[in-house]
């Protein structure tokens, strides 16, 4: 794994745990009905499962498709759907929040989490960090990516490392926020991480367009 796709997954983790929508407010939600941290730290886990499955799912179909497609072809498909998911999140994202009560188990906090990262097209943001360049990059790189299965042991590696980066920083921010902050301060202002990430979506498809 490159620097550049090392970097890239670990800062998207970071920015998907950071996000409240991604799991640490649930998390501090049902710390705070139970009065419990260690309820806190155990929401961490099927948080983190629900959210890898959903990247996994994303990534082991764009992988495939690699292994078995024209590269170009894959990154302008991936292109037109990252900027379709952007316009349709900016437009509808908010009609089909997915709601769990505060009496939500281990396996219902999983499934929420994997409808809330599907939902948000988390996976979506992996894609250019895993297809081959275009044609101003490496040729026998491109070439290695598209045999058969060569793109799924970068896939693998990139949703472990995407993943335990969201995890270290969910789990982070759902400790200090519960331990000292407290969720008062997400009356007073907080920023828009949607937009940002409509706006990132649509950023990568272009760029994905550009280097096909």
């Amino acid at each position: 794994m490159s620097g550049w796709t090392l970097g890239g997954v670990v800062a998207l983790g970071a920015f998907h745990g950071v996000n409240p929508a991604m799991g640490w407010l649930f998390a501090v939600a049902l710390g705070l009905h139970q009065r419990s941290r260690v309820v806190v730290l155990e929401s961490l886990i099927p948080i983190a499962l629900g959210h890898t499955l959903a990247i996994t799912v994303v990534v082991g179909a764009v992988a495939g498709l690699g292994a078995l497609i024209d590269p170009r072809a894959v990154r302008l498909a991936s292109g037109a759907v990252l900027i379709g998911w952007a316009i349709y999140h900016k437009l509808y994202g908010a009609r089909h929040r997915v709601r769990f009560g505060m009496q939500v188990g281990l396996l219902g906090l999983a499934l929420w989490s994997f409808l809330m990262a599907m939902g948000h097209g988390a996976g979506l943001m992996l894609v250019p960090f895993l297809l081959p360049p275009g044609p101003g990059g490496s040729a026998a790189h491109a070439e290695a990516l598209h045999q058969a299965g060569g793109s799924f042991p970068l896939a693998l590696g990139a949703i472990w490392v995407h993943s335990l980066a969201m995890l270290a920083t969910t789990g982070l921010v759902a400790i200090v926020v519960y331990e000292w902050v407290g969720v008062a301060f997400l009356r007073r202002g907080w920023i828009n991480l949607d937009l940002l990430w409509s706006a990132g979506l649509v950023a990568t498809g272009l760029i994905l367009f550009v280097s096909a």
